[in-house]
């Protein structure tokens, strides 16, 4: 697992951003998998940043959702798909066509995931997914426990994800569903490439157990550790906890400036 240790949330956003322009110059048509939440949001002001400079063509890019929340009425404005749509396909220019996501509002949630499933698989995969962590070490919402071989499904969210999600809910848990469709750890882990983004001290513990502890279904993402190309991108209070953080941040320092992540 590649760690980049960034002075920043915003130095770790153009690292990403960079990487996401990159990729789109190899690949025009790549399909991004996206986060909510408020981690991944530097990365995409910075990719909107060298849209408009030029530096990045998104024309023919497609994007996938991660996860959604199960019960919200259509147009809920914390639905993913609305998240999704303001955060990222409209600042960026995309044509809604390009977006992929799951029905958190079908009647039979069971075949909407399973209808997810596919599509991803039949848009080739993903190209390069984005993920941010828990307190409790999970991606996407593969709470503790989740299978690491799990796809995409319904899950039942822990209160303590209810908890933290409180805040894009006027602070009223009341209103934070209970369940949400999850891209499944073993569908995540099929993305080309993840970079698992964390900041803050309260994503240290977690970041340091999936970073450095053993592979285990009760830190999800610690499957991260599985894949062939895994970047995790941490500010220094996230990477507080971490005990080979020296070594990780000379490995980057060695690393060839034209090679990025």
């Amino acid at each position: 697992m590649e760690v980049v240790i960034v002075p920043d949330a915003q130095a770790g956003g153009r690292l990403v951003a960079d990487a996401i322009a990159r990729l789109l110059r190899r690949k025009p048509e790549a399909l991004l998998g996206v986060a909510t939440g408020s981690t991944p949001l530097p990365v995409y002001q910075a990719l909107t940043g060298l849209v408009r400079s030029g530096d990045a063509d998104v024309s023919r890019a497609r994007i996938a959702q991660l996860d959604e929340y199960v019960g919200l009425p259509a147009g809920h404005p914390e639905s993913y798909r609305a998240v999704v749509l303001r955060e990222v396909v409209e600042p960026l220019g995309l044509d809604p066509s390009a977006f992929l996501g799951p029905d958190g509002s079908a009647a039979d949630v069971q075949a909407a995931c399973e209808e997810y499933d596919r599509a991803l698989k039949d848009a080739g995969g993903v190209d390069l997914q984005l993920l941010g962590i828990g307190t409790d070490g999970h991606i996407g919402f593969n709470e503790p426990c989740s299978s690491l071989a799990s796809r995409t499904r319904i899950k039942t969210l822990t209160e303590q994800t209810r908890v933290d999600n409180a805040r894009f809910f006027d602070d009223d848990i009341a209103q934070v569903p209970h369940h949400v469709i999850t891209q499944g750890i073993g569908t995540i882990l099929e993305a080309r490439h993840l970079v698992l983004l964390a900041t803050g001290e309260n994503k240290a513990e977690a970041v340091a157990q999936s970073v450095e502890g053993p592979v285990a279904s009760l830190v999800p993402a610690s499957a991260l550790q599985l894949h062939p190309h895994a970047t995790v991108v941490v500010d220094e209070a996230a990477a507080s906890k971490l005990k080979l953080a020296g070594y990780f941040r000379a490995t980057w320092a060695a690393k060839p400036d034209w090679q990025g992540i």
